[in-house]
């Protein structure tokens, strides 16, 4: 695997120590999640998707999103909105809440962000694009990315014109996911596209989608010879996907965690919620973590069966302890 390199990425001022971004995911990439990964080796941590408007009207709960701790670091915060100035004011409050990077949002499909203008909705106005980068670059003394997808649909493939109009405007980066808004996560992500951009530009081009495997993401770098890898549902459950890329490279054997390992990892996950969100809640958060974190493995039924049951650090112990010694007695996890 020495034909793709991880080691080190210049994003402006910034050296990142691999090539390896973790992806911004709504409900996933909280501090906990993000200081999770970071014990696995990536190189770059990004905050949940947050709302500019949310942080100039300084909203409580917009604000969380701003929590960081310095083991984390370095830390992009991803914006979103659409309107330049919220954006600029919005991107000051995030560096002095201690922003190594500011990333803005132009390709999230959801609905509620595509019907104020917002995320994907973007790729529609290249005049508003100028606008909001410029905006933002002007008041913005970290790092600057953009995060955009092919286009809006099929029919009109504009990533390489969005990408230099942004680079134009002074981005540091780009990150490309190379589907469509319309295909929200459907089908597979299109690296020819990576490619193109990554042909067309100066600054960096990260690409994003479909690194499911520690393989994949050197494909990707063959395939596009994009400058970094960004990762996101592929990591949800597997955090330590980076590590084994990192390990991949250095010629090491990819292993997964022990069961001791894993159930450690799990119980590490559930503290950092607790701290962040109170026990009840961290509970309640971990059912679906634990359905990640337990994807594939054998003798699940039963235990998924209890998962919703689980309300505090006791009951999850109980269920936890009891399928993970099943699991050692059967043999069926090694």
């Amino acid at each position: 695997m020495k034909d793709a390199q991880f080691l080190m990425l210049k994003i402006g001022s910034l050296i990142l120590k691999n090539r390896l971004i973790m992806a911004p995911m709504a409900g996933i990439t909280n501090l906990p999640f993000r200081l999770i990964v970071k014990k696995y080796g990536v190189g770059l941590v990004t905050t949940e998707m947050i709302s500019a408007r949310g942080l100039t009207l300084a909203q409580k709960k917009t604000l969380e999103y701003l929590k960081s701790d310095p083991g984390e670091k370095p830390l992009a915060v991803q914006i979103f909105g659409s309107e330049p100035s919220v954006m600029s004011d919005a991107a000051v409050i995030a560096v002095e809440a201690g922003a190594s990077i500011v990333d803005i949002n132009m390709g999230c499909p959801a609905r509620k962000v595509l019907k104020i203008g917002a995320g994907g909705a973007l790729l529609q106005t290249p005049e508003k694009i100028k606008k909001i980068v410029s905006a933002v670059k002007e008041v913005c003394h970290v790092p600057l990315t953009v995060k955009i997808r092919a286009g809006w649909s099929s029919d009109k493939p504009v990533a390489l014109e969005i990408a230099r109009i942004i680079e134009d405007c002074g981005a540091d980066a780009i990150t490309i996911h190379p589907r469509y808004i319309t295909q929200g996560f459907s089908g597979t992500a299109d690296w020819k596209i990576i490619a193109e951009v990554k042909r067309g530009l100066k600054i960096p081009c990260i690409g994003s989608g479909d690194i499911s495997t520690p393989a994949l993401a050197f494909e990707m770098i063959r395939e596009t010879a994009c400058d970094g890898v960004m990762i996101g549902r592929g990591a949800i459950g597997n955090p330590w996907i980076f590590k084994q890329i990192l390990d991949l490279e250095k010629g090491l054997k990819i292993e997964r965690p022990g069961l001791d390992e894993l159930r450690d990892l799990i119980m590490e996950h559930f503290r950092f919620l607790s701290l962040l969100k109170g026990e009840n809640r961290a509970a309640r958060m971990m059912r679906g973590l634990l359905i990640s974190y337990t994807k594939g493995l054998a003798c699940s039924s039963n235990f998924r069966g209890n998962i919703s049951s689980i309300e505090d650090l006791d009951t999850l112990i109980l269920y936890l302890d009891h399928y993970f010694s099943r699991l050692k007695e059967t043999g069926f996890y090694n």
